[in-house]
């Protein structure tokens, strides 16, 4: 009965059409989080991806890292690439991103976040690199659990940028949207049920 009634739940979040991104303010803060669930859960949350952007910002990559879980199953998709544990996607960051040239500023933008289950939650947004000779920028979607050290990130999908002319308008935007939250509810339920699915949704 009650996996029934979490299939059920996280059915109707997966349905549920996401709320239109909030267009982004001067660039140096992060958008306004628009979220379903508890207040306060959202604000810790947010805390823990504005600690990511100002540690990136000063060339930290090791407390960039404090947001992901230590963890072998922390789980991160890039393009066709997927890295499993906290130390290999360290290793990751190291590897690509090894001046200040090429770490540029970050910024995030666009943010939603929602509470799943009471240990679970789930952000999506916009990402952003400034750097001297190019900017590069994407979608993310996170996927968050609530551990002994607070909440932080178990699964996290980095969506490629596009050039600007490829893109999409507002209205096929919020489609492509949806269409990322129903899959990290998805990949969420058979995490959670230890099992584990190439999706093409």
């Amino acid at each position: 009965m009650k996996n029934s009634c979490r299939c059920l739940v996280l059915a109707a979040v997966a349905l549920a059409p996401v709320a239109a991104a909030q267009k982004a303010g001067d660039g140096k803060q992060m958008g306004r989080a628009m979220s379903k669930g508890q207040p306060k859960e959202i604000a810790l949350i947010r805390a823990v991806l504005d600690s990511q952007v100002a540690a990136w910002n000063r060339g930290d990559v090791e407390a960039f890292m404090d947001g992901y879980a230590l963890s072998p199953e922390t789980t991160f998709v890039s393009g066709d690439a997927v890295i499993r544990g906290w130390q290999t996607v360290l290793e990751r960051y190291r590897k690509n991103y090894d001046s200040r040239a090429k770490m540029g500023t970050l910024a995030f933008s666009e943010l939603e976040i929602r509470v799943l289950e009471r240990d679970i939650a789930m952000a999506v947004g916009r990402w952003q690199l400034t750097r001297a000779d190019d900017s590069p920028h994407g979608r993310f979607t996170l996927l968050l659990r609530r551990t002994e050290a607070g909440w932080r990130i178990f699964h996290a999908t980095l969506h490629p940028p596009r050039h600007e002319k490829e893109k999409l308008s507002e209205t096929n935007l919020d489609r492509k949207k949806s269409r990322l939250t129903r899959q990290a509810v998805v990949i969420y339920y058979f995490a959670n049920t230890e099992k584990e699915v190439i999706l093409n949704i």
